[in-house]
């Protein structure tokens, strides 16, 4: 897509000519107080960026408002600048700036750095994480991004920023550096952090569109784009070491077949040996991506069948990749990936003429400086005896090293070292999560064939696909690295170790069976005492650094997240994170407290303590509903953590509701179970039948068809055999069922925290290869747990040979038939972390197969952590007797009964199974819960999905327009601090009786075009009013959040992303986002809000006016105008000011003045 001319950015904003008014009158208290004359002035202390999606530039004039600010002397300062914004660039100048805090003004510095890409740092390491949540600023290193890609920690530290510059030139002799913008800047001293950039070989086809590198958060994006815009079901990356194996990853989270394509014999040949690899593989093929070693790519085939190299005789497509192996097929492919390895980006040092290796990168000493003066090299660019690092730990080592040597040297200053800062090396040894399996190479791992001093030891679990390898010197005696495949749960210790030469046990041969296999309980690996050990290599902080942290810090202050950001520990491949938690753990209690376990405020238990102690009450009726626990065993109001997780309690242990929105017990519900559907993006929601077995009958396919085509709604079949019909409005869903119940159809319980769906294959009633009938069966287990809630979702399988076409093994429980009955499996799940599930009983028929998926899943029920899987569950069980780890002992409970509880899994279950009711079955013919699906409660008026959100035409259905990125026009709307509305005469609004609004609930209502949401806080006898629309993504939702305190303030969570928000006053408790709110009063029954005119209401909180559009009818070129912080000094161009005329014709209109009521009496409105 090409940038906007200025032609289309004029189109966008011609529109909609309300926008304009609608933001100018939201703007009234600022504008009003503006002389005309004035072409600067000063606002108060926050921001006033109301609605600022609709700002439209009232005038020609490109010219944006300017803030003002005094400017700093720098005086005699020295001005590094650092060329590249990447991780260890990033690190140099926080090093530098911890270090020159307290110096004196003439040993300060100026910082400024050169960015290629479109925002500042963030975390390589984690790039494949940026799937879960498409949001950079999760990768960040220095806070949340704003709309240009920056943070502010550049302005708070003062540090020159160059986004979207590469640095071009280096002139050594006038130290001068000049970006690709043109821009010069003259250094004192210069840092080159350039980094690496993806070697590509030269194969034949490299050009092709289709073929991408993986480097950036911008290569994802393009690769998301190409997959999408050209449905690519296939592709291959080259390259099979850690850079490979994470590109793969990434291109199967696209949901992409991936083949790794690698020259070598073994994948990671660096780290691992053929056991190692032999071992990864297997974890590898069984989450469905396929490797492919020993490969020889020869070309890059294109759709048109052309191997050149020659972009102008063939710029087809990649179609297939072609190898020069003997008898080696073409491998078809419409995208291919290429991440085999780095090369230093030296080309400015090159030019500049300073030293290179003969392979390429800039020749440091210890510290770090080049050939040049006053110009160093640290990270990937830096070669050090002949040798590139090229992980992140050794990065941040040379980054230290660096800092220090220029403090010193360059500053001034005196750092009271004892010895010159210096890097001589760096230990390579590596910790991994790659596609799920664990990876860990230290030490020497592959000693030299003429090594005389090696003994080794290896485990090779080929089924259960561990592989680990430890070498010794002859004797015995000192451990010198190791191999560690698919359990590395030791790393630490055996790192530890080796690093210092520690003394081994008696028999060495102890150390070598992974942790899952030993005997007894499954330990934590424990931390070292010494405050020295190293915890987290990547950022270098120790034991004694946390310890410290957590002091400071205190009992109420030390948490996880607050302690890892103070520290920087955890923040780099994340691996340390467990040994972090224990050391807080340890150093909590030292001071008296404890790391909590606690659900929330409310709930001083976890949610397996709490559901012991409500199963073992011996008063039942005092603990059948959430008030009565949280009197009993709580405080405070609850919250939007425990409601659901005590709903989900009570739904599986009493049930005695043919809902669970039943008997007030709406206002527990989380933002799907309220509604029994999920809310999708916008505020709409989506209809999902159960299709047991995934068995339909055509008459049933015909009656989803026809409600999708009256209620146009987007229809996409489930990747679990359902067909999802999306874009109903809530309003809508009780009509939408009734039509679906009459051809038989019943809730699918996609919303729940419970059983989804039974996938099965056709097994023996159609497949030739079928030896049981797997579509009866799963049928049968669908029906017999349809509705049980649980921790979390439940998935399961049912595959009628052992080809496994229903993939049971990755599910929470799954069978697999077998000549003589089924094979039973449990703990598995696909999602961010596959897991394949274990074998619990072999040969079972179905029955059996029922009794122990009974006891399983109740077990599950009564013991989980809220919102854990299956399998996360699973694997903290303690070992069975026999060692056999977790499995082991789910076998001795289910099957043998080890812990006697057998009876009462079995009646539970029963229970539920025997009290099932189809959830929507029971709202459709229940007047009163039809009632709760009611739009607005005091209008019969609805407002249609396409009112608060755009929908677009996508291949003949339509969907809601794409949410724009957090930071962009149309998100994180802002009201002011003080009341826009102080100024506008009010009246009292009646909006309907007391009874209309359901207890501890919001509930919306319609006023003119306005959406609010008034919540009836019943426990405390309070009621409060809100705009109904939540500011982070502007949708239409907050009255179906659920209601709670926070440390006493009453607060309601938004549905969509949890945002918190203050019900007093609005404001956000988590962030600074904010709320308008009104008055509410209660008389004879009847529910008044104090509100302004209509019209008045409509102009800031209209529903059409925030209506969210496709982003090329917003401010995509970011030049509308602004509204800049309050306390800023402001210069405005001065044909702005004409925005201040069209403002007071706006307050004089007859329309608007004629809307102020000076009425105090109520006014009704229908």
């Amino acid at each position: 897509m090409m940038p906007p001319t200025d032609d289309t950015r004029k189109e966008c904003h011609r529109e909609d000519p309300m926008k304009k008014h609608n933001w100018i009158f939201g703007a009234a208290t600022i504008l009003l107080s503006l002389p005309s004359a004035t072409t600067s002035f000063t606002l108060p202390s926050s921001s006033v960026a109301l609605r600022r999606h609709h700002v439209s530039a009232t005038s020609t004039s490109t010219s944006p408002i300017r803030l003002s600010a005094e400017s700093s002397d720098d005086g005699d300062s020295k001005k590094i600048v650092v060329i590249g914004n990447g991780m260890v660039g990033q690190r140099f100048m926080e090093n530098l700036l911890e270090l020159t805090k307290d110096a004196a003004s003439d040993q300060k510095c100026t910082l400024a750095t050169f960015c290629e890409e479109p925002r500042a740092a963030y975390n390589r390491v984690k790039l494949t994480s940026y799937f879960e949540t498409r949001d950079a600023s999760d990768l960040t290193m220095t806070g949340p991004y704003e709309s240009d890609g920056r943070t502010a920690w550049y302005d708070d530290n003062g540090v020159e920023l160059y986004l979207n510059d590469k640095a071009v030139a280096i002139d050594t002799e006038a130290k001068t550096i000049t970006g690709e913008s043109g821009r010069e800047i003259p250094y004192d001293v210069a840092v080159l952090a350039t980094g690496s950039y993806p070697f590509v070989p030269p194969i034949p086809g490299r050009h092709r569109p289709g073929v991408f590198v993986y480097r950036t958060i911008e290569d994802l994006e393009a690769m998301l784009a190409y997959v999408k815009e050209n449905n690519v079901q296939s592709a291959a990356v080259i390259g099979g070491g850690l850079l490979g194996l994470e590109a793969a990853k990434a291109v199967a989270d696209m949901d992409v077949t991936s083949h790794i394509i690698e020259f070598a014999p073994i994948l990671m040949c660096r780290q691992i040996d053929q056991g190692g690899h032999d071992a990864l593989v297997g974890k590898i093929e069984e989450i469905g991506l396929q490797v492919h070693c020993g490969a020889r790519t020869e070309s890059f085939v294109g759709s048109d069948g052309t191997t050149t190299d020659d972009a102008e005789e063939s710029n087809a497509p990649i179609s297939a990749l072609r190898f020069s192996n003997e008898d080696w097929d073409d491998l078809p492919v419409q995208m291919v990936v290429v991440s085999c390895g780095i090369k230093p980006r030296d080309e400015v040092a090159k030019e500049a003429g300073i030293d290179l290796g003969e392979r390429g990168g800039v020749v440091v000493d210890s510290q770090m400086r080049t050939s040049a003066d006053d110009v160093y090299a640290i990270g990937e660019i830096a070669l050090y005896d002949n040798f590139i690092y090229g992980l992140i730990a050794p990065g941040y080592t040379m980054a230290d090293v660096c800092a220090k040597t220029v403090a010193e040297k360059s500053l001034g200053l005196d750092l009271g070292l004892a010895e010159q800062p210096a890097f001589t090396g760096a230990d390579l040894s590596t910790k991994l999560k790659l596609l799920g399996c664990d990876v860990a190479s230290f030490g020497e791992n592959q000693p030299k064939p003429d090594d005389a001093d090696v003994s080794e030891m290896v485990w090779d679990d080929v089924p259960g696909g561990i592989y680990r390898k430890l070498i010794f010197n002859k004797d015995r005696t000192k451990l010198r690295g190791g191999i560690l495949v698919g359990d590395a749960g030791d790393y630490t210790q055996l790192h530890r170790l080796f690093q210092t030469e520690g003394e081994l046990p008696e028999n060495p041969a102890a150390l070598l069976a992974p942790p899952t296999a030993r005997t007894g309980p499954v330990e934590e690996e424990a931390v070292s005492d010494d405050p020295s050990a190293q915890i987290c290599s990547c950022n270098d902080v120790t034991r004694g650094t946390i310890a410290a942290a957590v002091q400071e810090l205190g009992v109420e202050g030390a948490t996880l997240p607050v302690l890892k950001k103070c520290t920087k520990a955890g923040l780099g491949c994340g691996g340390c994170e467990p040994q972090v938690k224990q050391i807080l753990t340890q150093e909590l209690e030292k001071l008296g407290g404890s790391l909590s376990s606690h659900m929330c405020e409310h709930f001083p238990y976890s949610r397996p303590e709490l559901m012991a102690l409500i199963r073992t009450d011996p008063d039942i009726d005092s603990v059948n509903t959430f008030d009565k626990i949280l009197a009993k065993y709580g405080k405070g109001d609850g919250c939007e953590t425990c409601k659901p997780a005590v709903g989900g309690i009570l739904a599986s242990l009493v049930n005695d509701d043919a809902t669970v929105i039943g008997g007030g017990r709406n206002a527990l519900q989380d933002t799907n179970d309220r509604s029994l559907a999920n809310m999708q993006r916008g505020g709409s929601y989506s209809v999902v039948p159960r299709v047991p077995g995934g068995e339909l009958s055509p008459d049933q396919l015909i009656a989803m068809g026809e409600v999708a085509k009256k209620y146009d709604l987007y229809t996409k079949i489930t990747g679990a055999q359902r067909v999802d019909l999306f874009g109903a409005a809530k309003y809508q869903l009780p009509d939408i069922w009734e039509e679906l119940g009459e051809a038989g159809l019943e809730s699918g319980h996609a919303y729940g925290k419970a059983l989804r769906t039974v996938k099965s294959c056709v097994g023996s009633t159609w497949c030739r290869y079928g030896v049981q009938d797997a579509v009866s069966f799963a049928v049968r287990v669908e029906n017999r747990y349809k509705g049980v809630r649980s921790p979390h979702k439940m998935k399961s399988a049912v595959s009628g040979c052992v080809r496994e076409c229903a993939e049971a093994q990755g599910k929470d429980f799954g069978m697999i038939a077998t000549e003589n009955g089924y094979n039973l499996y449990v703990g598995g799940n696909g999602g961010v972390n596959p897991v394949h599930a274990l074998l619990l009983a072999a040969d079972i028929d179905e029955d059996t197969v029922l009794k122990y998926v009974d006891r399983y899943l109740m077990y599950y029920i009564l013991t989980a952590d809220k919102l854990e899987r299956t399998a996360p569950w699973q694997a903290k069980l303690p070992s069975g007797k026999n060692g056999g780890g977790p499995i082991e002992h789910l076998k001795e409970v289910i099957i043998e009964d080890s812990l006697g509880i057998c009876d009462e899994l079995d009646k539970r279950m029963q229970h539920l199974v025997d009290t099932y009711h189809d959830e929507w079955a029971e709202v459709v013919k229940n007047p009163e819960l039809r009632k709760q699906f009611k739009q607005f409660v005091n209008t019969d008026e609805n407002q249609e999905r396409s009112d608060m959100i755009e929908f677009v035409d996508m291949r003949g259905q339509h969907r809601p327009a794409d949410w724009p990125a957090d930071g962009q026009p149309q998100t994180n709307w802002q009201a002011p601090d003080d009341d826009i509305f102080s100024r506008s005469e009010k009246s009292w609004v009646k909006v309907g009786s007391v009874e209309d609004f359901a207890p501890n609930v919001g509930s919306p209502i319609l006023v003119g075009d306005t959406q609010l949401a008034v919540f009836n806080n019943d426990k405390r006898g309070e009621w409060y009013c809100t705009q109904n629309m939540c500011p982070h993504k502007q949708a239409f939702v907050l009255s179906q959040g659920i209601l709670g305190d926070a440390d006493g303030i009453e607060k309601v969570a938004c549905p969509l992303h949890k945002k918190q928000f203050a019900l007093k006053d609005g404001a956000q408790i988590d962030g600074d986002l904010k709320l308008l709110t009104f008055p509410v009063k209660i008389e004879g029954g009847a529910v008044l809000v104090e509100l302004p005119a209509e019209k008045e209401l409509d102009a800031i909180l209209g529903t059409h006016g925030l209506r969210v559009q496709k982003s090329d009818c917003i401010d995509i070129t970011g030049d509308a105008i602004k509204v800049p912080p309050r306390g800023a000094k402001v210069e405005i161009p001065g044909d702005f000011v004409d925005g201040q005329k069209e403002l007071e014709k706006l307050m004089t209109d007859e329309a608007l003045s004629g809307g102020i009521s000076n009425s105090t009496d109520p006014v009704e409105i229908k």
